[in-house]
């Protein structure tokens, strides 16, 4: 039986919203998406570029425009602590499948910490007790909520999820987002990480000083940079050493 439509079709600034010369609409991938919009795809979408070329900030405003938390957790979390957010999400509006799944989680390792004593603080009203995440190791941690959260359909958003994870612990993320998108789910992923990043079908994007383009796994700068490193080390070694 076919899948009704993904949760979040297309991207766009809201009415009446216009480019300004502030921060973030000087990032180019925020300049781009506010101008031209951005459609996306079911199944699992990968944002992937150098630090501070705005694909965590994409995330969280779209995120956040859902009806997440920008701290993290599903839509029905409040965990708010600080607010660092850019106001990017209240510029942007969604439009909605009809038919999809409502529900969504957003999964940010900065938060983290935070986010597990704010489900200490608010345990589940129903169902098995929540697992003893601040027992358990960053790694541990990340990948059990993940196990233990992601299992409804909806729209999941997801901020550089491999700061917490091995090579190993990598690899069983890409098995989790590939069974999420087998299942009607859809994913929208920042990552540095190679390993994730090579999930077969997913789409990815990359954001630097052009905006924001699709690309391949073998053409990104991210794995051209990794593979030059790793065969001759030494050659970059040199500069900082």
């Amino acid at each position: 039986m076919p899948f009704a439509s993904h949760p979040v079709r297309r991207v766009a600034a809201a009415e009446g919203i216009s480019v300004s010369t502030d921060w973030p609409h000087t990032v180019p991938a925020v300049r781009q998406l506010l101008t031209d919009g951005l459609d996306l795809g079911p199944g699992v979408t990968f944002l992937v570029g150098e630090n501070g070329a705005g694909k965590s900030t994409l995330v969280e405003a779209i995120a956040v425009a859902y009806g997440m938390s920008p701290e993290g957790g599903s839509t029905g979390a409040r965990l708010s602590t600080r607010v660092t957010e850019s106001p990017l999400w209240e510029e942007l509006q969604l439009t909605r499948g009809a038919g999809a799944a409502k529900a969504g989680y957003f999964l940010r390792a900065e938060t983290m910490h935070g986010f597990y004593s704010y489900l200490e603080d608010n345990p589940r009203p129903s169902g098995p007790p929540d697992l003893p995440f601040h027992r358990m190791s960053h790694g541990e941690s990340f990948l059990n909520l993940i196990d233990d959260r992601f299992t409804r359909r909806g729209f999941y958003c997801l901020d550089e999820p491999e700061s917490a994870l091995s090579f190993s612990s990598s690899l069983a993320v890409i098995g989790v987002l590939d069974r999420l998108a087998k299942s009607g789910s859809q994913v929208l992923c920042a990552t540095h990480s190679p390993v994730i990043a090579a999930l077969p079908g997913a789409t990815i994007l990359e954001v630097g000083d052009w905006g924001i383009r699709e690309a391949t796994w073998a053409d990104l700068q991210l794995v051209q940079n990794w593979k030059a490193y790793l065969e001759a080390p030494e050659r970059y070694l040199r500069h900082v050493l």
